[in-house]
């Protein structure tokens, strides 16, 4: 009986159903593609470190330690043999890492300096650009911002300065020959890339590395002598950290968006409601009891939530779709060095089943407490003031 009493009057008042039913589609849409891009820039955070820099994990030299420079000196040897084979047999890249100084444009910049093979294709990164015919000066492959810093464009020259592993300074001529724009930071900002051969002949330390990096679908080996294994997980711990300490900014976030979504939500039944006072009214004269007439409101609310999700599917569907094929250009300059973090320059939001689960029975229930409760406080008064239009709260 109340169902159908809900649904005559959701069809009879075509103008206010359709109104309250938008608004909470608009809710259900921004909550899950605000919540969405927010996921999808943490993921892909995730996504460009193990892309550029740590593929499917890494064997160490027992004395390195990427966050103590100091340690780069002597943290250099042979790989172990069967890391070596990993290598021989293009699973692996080497990288040789030293500390070393440049002088662009008559200025000293301390730098790492990284020797890595060209012809890699471990790591997702342009080293190809590091093969030249011309072999009077070193090839230097180096990343927008530390283009931006050291005012440096393709072509231009300068000195770098190291200490091999006589404990002896050299210098030779460096040449930018790549500009890269990558996302990660981390390799864009301080680093420069030479060919490993050449790093490995200006330091004095041939057949030598520092670390070697291993492709994704290689497993773990157990020969690796006293280098370290580091899997991808230990090596995005730091990741995870910020990303863990990240948590409670997307909780408010989401917070947030839902307490957005409750007022306009709030604001369209409410008004809705007391706008129906007199009706109200009526049903209570015609013997309707409060406690259904409170039932029947509330209904109308579950069923606005119930075609607000059918025109979130059908009305935002393929905006969410599109956004999450295609991405959205977020029109970043990485010269800026991106404030210490990983962004995408086309972010591509990730839709959960969780996220859209939680968000829909989450609007629902505010739907249903809106509809709730100026219903039931319009219920108590009597029939008379109700039918006068002397609603009060």
């Amino acid at each position: 009986m109340l169902f159908k009493i809900a649904i005559k009057n959701l069809l009879g008042a075509r103008l206010r159903t359709w109104l309250n039913v938008f608004v909470t589609a608009i809710s259900f849409f921004m909550i899950i593609f605000v919540s969405a891009m927010y996921d999808g820039m943490r993921e892909h955070a995730m996504q460009v470190s193990i892309d550029t820099e740590i593929a499917g994990g890494a064997y160490w030299h027992p004395k390195y330690d990427p966050m103590d420079p100091m340690t780069f000196e002597d943290a250099h040897s042979v790989p172990p043999v069967a890391v070596q084979a990993l290598v021989d047999h293009e699973k692996a890249v080497p990288v040789l890492v030293s500390q070393a100084s440049i002088y662009p444009n008559g200025r000293i910049m301390p730098v790492i300096m990284k020797g890595i093979s060209p012809e890699q294709t471990i790591v997702n990164m342009p080293t190809q650009k590091l093969v030249t015919i011309d072999e009077t000066a070193i090839p230097v492959m180096i990343g927008t911002g530390m283009a931006k810093d050291a005012k440096l464009e393709v072509g231009d020259s300068f000195t770098i300065r190291w200490l091999d592993a006589d404990r002896t300074y050299d210098a030779d001529e460096g040449t930018v020959v790549h500009i890269m724009e990558t996302e990660n930071f981390k390799l864009d900002m301080g680093h420069i890339w030479i060919p490993l051969e050449k790093a490995q002949t200006m330091l004095a330390m041939e057949e030598e590395a520092t670390y070697v990096t291993f492709a994704k679908d290689v497993s773990p080996i157990d020969e690796n002598g006293d280098w370290i294994p580091r899997d991808v997980k230990y090596l995005i711990r730091d990741m995870e950290a910020l990303i863990e300490a990240d948590e409670p900014n997307a909780a408010i976030m989401y917070i947030i968006l839902l307490a957005l979504a409750a007022m306009g939500i709030f604001n369209a039944q409410v008004l809705s409601i007391f706008r129906r006072g007199k009706e109200i009214g009526t049903l209570m004269a015609l013997g309707m009891t409060r406690s259904r007439v409170v039932g029947l409101f509330t209904l109308e609310g579950g069923l606005n939530a119930f075609l607000a999700v059918i025109m979130t599917v059908v009305l935002f569907g393929p905006v969410l779709w599109y956004f999450g094929a295609y991405g959205i250009n977020m029109g970043i300059d990485y010269s800026e060095g991106q404030m210490g973090l990983i962004m995408a320059k086309r972010l591509i939001p990730v839709y959960s089943i969780g996220l859209v689960l939680t968000t829909t029975i989450i609007v629902s229930i505010i739907v249903l407490i809106v509809s709730y409760l100026p219903s039931r406080s319009i219920a108590k008064m009597r029939p008379t003031d109700a039918l006068r239009g002397k609603v009060t709260v």
